[in-house]
């Protein structure tokens, strides 16, 4: 069986990142929309490619977002996401 046929995991720390990343994420949409921009599709934009240049230096929005890792603001949403969408399912 080659390396390509099994499964990986990954796994992060158990460190609690949800009110970081929270916190992190109302700051930078703020400061997103002050400036005019759709603060969804930037934080997206950010999140899938890596580019700080999507997130503006307003309110020290880039380097607040750059305190945090993508992958952990990523598994923070998705925990919330199905946390919210699975109650009643």
């Amino acid at each position: 069986m080659s390396s390509f046929d099994k499964t990986m995991q990954f796994n992060f720390p158990e460190e609690p990142f949800e009110r970081d990343v929270k916190e992190v994420l109302f700051q930078v949409y703020e400061a997103l929309q002050e400036k005019g921009y759709n603060p969804i599709n930037q934080i997206v934009g950010y999140l899938l490619s890596g580019d700080p240049a999507y997130i503006p230096r307003h309110q020290d929005a880039r380097n607040i977002i750059r305190r945090l890792e993508r992958d952990e603001i990523i598994e923070e949403l998705v925990k919330a996401y199905l946390k919210h969408h699975r109650e009643g399912y």
